[in-house]
C-alpha cells in the first residue's frame, strides 16, 4: 500500500498574511527608531556623565590653584603655610589638603571644613604618587570607612604637585568633594531617560500599528474588492449558467425545438458576456485603470427603457416620471436600475395576491422603486445590505443590491432603503443632478 500523500495549504489567507505583514511592518518600524533612540540616550547619559566629572574637576581645580598661590617659600627656599589658614577657602568646600612628599619636609595642612571623611581617602598615597611623577591626578575615588571598608560612596579628587624654591616638587595640594549629590542626579537622570525612552518605545509601536495599518490598507482594500468581486461573479452568473444547462438539456432531449432553444441559447449567451463586461468594467474602475463614463443623461428614459427591456412576466410594473437629468455612466446606470427592478419582481409580491406590483417613480435625481412584499429586515437596512443576504432571508439578492450601492456611491450619490407603512420595501438611488444640486 503506497504512503498517503498529504495536500497541505498555504500558511494563511491572503488576509492572514496582511495582518502578518502589518506586525512585521510595525516590529521593523519600532526596532529602528528603537535602535537610534536608545543610541541618542546612550550618548546623553554618557555626556551627561562626563559633564557633571569636568564640573567637580573644574571646582577641584580652582581650591588647588588658590592655595598653590597661598603656599610661600622661607628664605632656605622649603615651603610656608602661614597664608593659607587665614583665607577663606580654608572653611569652604570642597576641602583641601597640603602634604609634604619630595624633597624637604613640612608640616601637614588640612582644611577645617570637612566635606568628605579623609580617613576613607588616602589623599596621602595620592600626594606621594603626583610628587614622585610630577604630574597632576585626578578622578573619582571610592570613599572607604575605618577598617577600609567600601561605603559605597565616591569623591573626586585633585591632586597637584607643587616645588620648593630650589625647583624640587617638595608637596602636593590634594582637593576632594563629595560626587555623590552629582552621581545621585545622575542616577536620576539615567532612570528619566530610560523610563522616557521606554514610554517613547511603546508609542513607536502603537504609531508603527497605525502607519503600517494605513500603508497596507489599499492592499486590503483590494483584496477585499477582489473577493467581492469574485462573489458577484458567481452570484450574477449562477442563474443563466443554470438556464444555459437547462437549455442544453432540453435541446438533446428534444430534437424538434433545437432552433428555438439555440436562439434562446445566444440571447443568454449573449446576455452572459453582458454580465462579465459589466464586472470587469468594475473591477478595471476600482483599481483605476479606467474612469466613469460620465455624461448628461436623461434619468427618466433610461429608467423606461430598462422597464421596457426587463421580462416582468406574472408582475405589474408601473412607471411615473418627470425629466430628470443627471451625470452619470449610462451603462452602470442601467445596470443598477436593472438590479433593484429585479429585485422587487423577485420578492414585491405580496402573499396571496396573483402578481407582483412594482411602482418606479423618477423625479428630481431620484428613483425609487416600491414593492408590495414582506419588506426588508430593520437589521438589514441599518447595516445597509448585507452582501450575501436578501430582504426575505435568503440568499441570492443581496450581492445584486451592493452592486447598486457601489454605484450610487462611485456617483456620488447614495442608495437608501426603508419599509412602506402598508407594507413592502422601498429602494431609493439618489443621484446629483446635472446643474449640481444637492441629493
Amino acid at each position: 500500500m503506497s504512503t498517503p500523500t498529504t495536500i497541505r495549504g498555504t500558511s494563511g489567507s491572503a488576509s492572514e498574511g496582511l495582518r502578518r505583514l502589518r506586525w512585521l511592518l510595525t516590529g521593523l518600524f519600532a526596532a529602528m527608531n528603537a535602535v537610534g533612540l536608545i543610541i541618542l540616550a546612550w550618548l546623553f547619559i554618557d555626556q551627561d556623565a562626563q559633564a557633571r566629572e569636568q564640573e567637580l574637576n573644574l571646582e577641584l581645580r580652582t581650591v588647588t590653584a588658590v592655595v598653590q598661590r597661598l603656599v610661600v617659600q622661607d628664605k632656605d627656599g622649603s615651603p610656608d603655610l602661614e597664608f593659607v589658614p587665614a583665607d577663606e577657602i580654608d572653611r569652604k568646600c570642597p576641602q583641601f589638603a597640603v602634604l609634604p612628599g619630595g624633597a624637604g619636609s613640612f608640616t601637614p595642612h588640612y582644611s577645617k571644613q570637612a566635606c568628605v571623611p579623609f580617613k576613607g581617602v588616602d589623599l596621602a598615597g595620592h600626594a606621594a604618587d603626583a610628587v614622585r611623577t610630577g604630574t597632576v591626578r585626578s578622578g573619582l575615588v571610592e570613599v572607604r570607612d575605618g577598617d577600609g571598608e567600601p561605603t559605597g560612596r565616591f569623591a573626586a579628587i585633585r591632586v597637584e604637585p607643587f616645588r620648593n624654591g630650589n625647583g624640587q616638587f617638595a608637596g602636593a595640594v590634594a582637593a576632594v568633594a563629595d560626587a555623590s549629590q552629582s552621581d545621585d542626579a545622575h542616577d536620576l537622570l539615567t532612570l528619566t531617560v530610560i523610563g522616557g525612552c521606554t514610554l517613547l518605545i511603546l508609542a513607536l509601536v502603537g504609531a508603527g500599528h497605525v502607519i503600517s495599518g494605513r500603508a497596507i490598507r489599499p492592499a486590503a482594500a483590494a483584496l477585499e474588492q477582489q473577493e467581492v468581486l469574485l462573489a458577484e461573479t458567481a452570484h450574477d452568473l449562477r442563474t443563466p449558467v443554470a438556464a444555459l444547462r437547462a437549455l442544453a438539456e432540453t435541446a438533446i432531449t428534444n430534437p424538434t425545438m433545437r432552433d428555438d432553444l439555440l436562439s434562446r441559447t445566444v440571447k443568454l449567451a449573449a446576455d452572459m458576456g453582458a454580465i462579465i463586461d459589466g464586472l470587469l468594467v468594475r473591477a478595471r474602475l476600482a483599481a483605476g485603470v479606467e474612469q466613469l463614463a460620465i455624461q448628461p443623461v436623461w434619468l427618466d428614459q433610461l429608467v423606461t427603457t430598462v422597464v421596457e427591456e426587463t421580462p416582468a412576466e406574472g408582475a405589474r410594473v408601473a412607471v411615473s416620471a418627470a425629466p430628470t437629468k443627471v451625470n452619470a455612466d449610462p451603462v452602470l446606470m442601467q445596470r443598477a436600475i436593472r438590479n433593484l427592478l429585479t429585485n422587487a419582481l423577485r420578492h414585491g409580491k405580496r402573499p396571496g395576491a396573483p402578481v407582483a406590483i412594482v411602482s418606479i417613480t423618477v423625479a428630481g435625481g431620484r428613483v425609487v422603486v416600491a414593492d408590495q412584499g414582506p419588506g426588508i429586515d430593520p437589521e438589514a437596512a441599518r447595516e445597509t445590505f448585507d452582501r450575501f443576504t436578501s430582504g426575505d432571508g435568503s440568499t441570492g439578492s443581496g450581492l445584486g443590491l451592493s452592486i447598486v450601492r457601489w454605484v450610487a456611491q462611485a456617483h456620488g450619490g447614495v442608495l437608501r432603503v426603508y419599509n412602506a407603512e402598508e407594507g413592502g420595501a422601498i429602494f431609493e438611488l439618489a443621484l446629483p443632478h446635472a446643474d449640481g444640486a444637492g441629493l
